[in-house]
């Protein structure tokens, strides 16, 4: 059976279009998710939560041409504004040839931006006083009595 341009999933063979860069969800490196879930790299390299605007700052300050979308992966049952989006990535050049040479698969990309995020400045600020104020109201639960 041959398959026309219309029935095609992209209508351009260029590289270079919006629609044929390569997409990039936050599930894809979240290291809560298990792979069911939607995750595709190795727990131990993902990171815990990342956010479309860290995966789009590490690919940008990498040379990527790169763009959000507000949409939301299959899998995400969650609907909160923090686990939205997708970060589109242009990987080729339109002559076929890779933009950046050590990025040549969806998977470098996504290791590589695994092993930024925790590197950017708001992860390093964020993790000493995050803890403290969890603990304080886990106790508040603990003392509530049953109503008789």
């Amino acid at each position: 059976m041959r398959l026309d341009r219309s029935t095609m999933a992209h209508l351009t063979q260029n590289p270079a279009d919006k629609e044929r860069f390569i997409c990039v969800y936050p599930i894809y490196i979240n290291s809560k998710k298990t792979l069911a879930e939607g995750r595709r790299i190795p727990a131990e390299k993902a990171v815990e939560n990342p956010s479309c605007a860290e995966i789009r700052d590490v690919l940008t300050a990498a040379g990527l041409n790169v763009y959000v979308e507000n949409k939301m992966h299959p899998r995400e049952w969650n609907r909160d504004v923090q686990f939205r989006g997708r970060v589109r990535v242009q990987v080729k050049q339109e002559d076929g040839s890779f933009c950046v040479d050590k990025f040549t698969s969806r998977r470098e990309v996504m290791f590589y931006v695994a092993e930024m995020i925790p590197k950017l400045k708001t992860r390093t600020q964020k993790s000493g006083g995050g803890d403290t104020s969890s603990q304080q109201s886990e106790g508040g639960k603990k003392s509530k009595k049953k109503k008789k």
